[in-house]
């Protein structure tokens, strides 16, 4: 000891100090020395996913008999602990860091060793044991794609489906509750506020099959690619194996990578990911901001709706209350949408053999992964579930509707129908009146005519 507090490390370099009780080593030490950028640490669903790569590499190492059950039950009871997340305070370094992620890697093997050869009581290895067979350049792009897929199987998919169960659910409740559509932000032919709430549903639906969709070229891993794509120093059968062996581990469906080249070189899959999360992003985008002109007024805007109450809306207004859970939906989306152009400059870094912006690409991908799933959840809890519907203001907004003359068009035309819009909208009078003094039509064909139930279901009235 140099001095009270640390102890001395050495690696390829040289020696230097290294924190008394810290599990890593010097490796690790130099990257905290280094990189004292953002003070942002890698996501706890990336150590988990790192946790189970080296239990699944260590695994598959014994089954080939290039470990001892003494070597793989240490190697693994460790890594099984770095995932549950009992060491998370051992993994200091920035995510801003080396482009590869090597040096988060090697935190991960140094603390892994290091718990290793306390359980056991034998040497373990950084290096030669809980790196056996894999590269930082394999493990660090299996990573990103272990803990994506996992996070949008456990979290992700569970959450959106919740939000599009509840709006199906508030869509059947309210599909005779009819209002004025818009287009342009302009009055336009009635909708049914089930009709409005559906479309949000399908958007939520058609979001979680793009996911879906894009977790297929995600499960693929670049595990045994080693260090260029070439599987230099792994055994010929450990990316099956893994693959397999960490599917029976987590009951998801992951494979060895079809190309590691391509793997190992690229993050097309992690972009693609993206991509699709920037599509429910502007989905939620689109649904928050819908909610929040429903819900404006209450007395000079649309007012068709009201938000669950949640908090005071001002400091210095009493009684203001503001849509605060699709404030948030749509912040979240904008971080998301900047997350994703992020992750598209990281993803054109894939330079040669490798792609070298991996940490970065990490982060904003499963931050978007949560960002997504916690923000479903809420809006359909404390947005969707609860708001209230004004329906004698939607009715009265509905009947005087000048464009429900578009209802008349087959039976007068487009230009007497014009004229009796106009009339309506001059009067601020409802478009039966008008309609009933400028057509011959009866009030009983009118009726039937103007039924804005009716109009919401299409067809054409002869």
């Amino acid at each position: 000891m140099t001095k009270q507090g640390f102890r001395i490390e050495k690696d390829s370099l040289g020696e230097l100090q290294v924190p008394e009780n810290a599990l890593y080593g010097a490796q690790t030490q130099r990257a905290v020395d280094n990189f004292p950028i953002s003070g942002l640490r890698m996501p706890r669903a990336f150590i988990r996913a790192l946790g189970l790569i080296k239990a699944t590499a260590a695994t598959v190492n014994h089954q080939l008999g290039l470990l001892s059950d003494e070597q793989a039950n240490a190697i693994v009871g460790s890594s099984l602990a770095v995932s549950a997340g009992e060491y998370d305070e051992h993994f200091p370094i920035d995510v801003f860091q080396t482009g590869s992620g090597t040096s988060t890697n090697m935190n991960a093997n140094e603390v892994i060793s290091h718990l290793a050869s306390q359980a056991s009581g034998l040497n373990i290895h950084p290096n030669d044991h809980v790196n056996m067979g894999q590269s930082s350049n394999d493990v660090i792009p299996t990573a990103i794609h272990v803990s994506a897929a996992l996070e949008s199987r456990e979290s992700l998919l569970p959450a959106m489906n919740h939000l599009a169960e509840t709006l199906e659910k508030r869509a059947v409740e309210l599909k005779d509750v009819v209002k004025t559509g818009r287009t342009h932000l302009m009055d336009a032919m009635p909708v049914t506020l089930g009709q409005e709430l559906g479309s949000w549903a399908a958007q939520v639906r058609q979001g979680q099959a793009r996911i879906e969709a894009a977790l297929e070229r995600v499960s693929e891993l670049a595990q045994g690619g080693t260090a260029v794509g070439t599987g230099i120093n792994a055994h010929p059968e450990f990316g099956d194996r893994f693959a397999a062996q960490l599917s029976e581990t987590t009951k998801a469906p992951f494979k060895a990578s079809s190309n590691f080249f391509v793997s190992i070189g690229t993050q097309d899959a992690a972009v693609e990911l993206s991509g699709q999360l920037k599509t429910y992003a502007v989905s939620m985008m689109k649904i928050a901001n819908d909610l929040r002109w429903m819900n404006s007024g209450p007395l000079t805007g649309l007012s068709e709706i009201a938000l669950p109450a949640l908090q005071p809306g001002s400091s210095i207004m009493p009684g203001k209350i503001n849509p605060v859970i699709p404030e948030a939906a749509a912040m979240v989306a904008a971080q998301v949408i900047g997350n994703d152009a992020a992750i598209a400059i990281g993803g054109q870094s894939g330079n040669f053999q490798l792609n070298v912006m991996l940490p970065m690409i990490a982060l904003n991908l499963l931050q978007s992964i949560e960002l997504l799933a916690n923000v479903s959840r809420v809006m359909a809890d404390k947005a969707i579930a609860g708001f209230s519907v004004k329906t004698e203001r939607i009715q009265a907004q509905v009947a005087r509707n000048p464009i429900l003359v578009t209802a008349l068009n087959p039976v007068i035309g487009y230009e007497k129908g014009a004229a009796v819009a106009k009339q309506a909208y001059k009067d601020g009078r409802p478009i039966k009146e008008v309609a009933s003094d400028m057509t011959d039509l009866s009030d009983e064909k009118l009726d039937s005519l103007l039924d804005p139930l009716a109009i919401t279901k299409g067809g054409i009235h002869k």
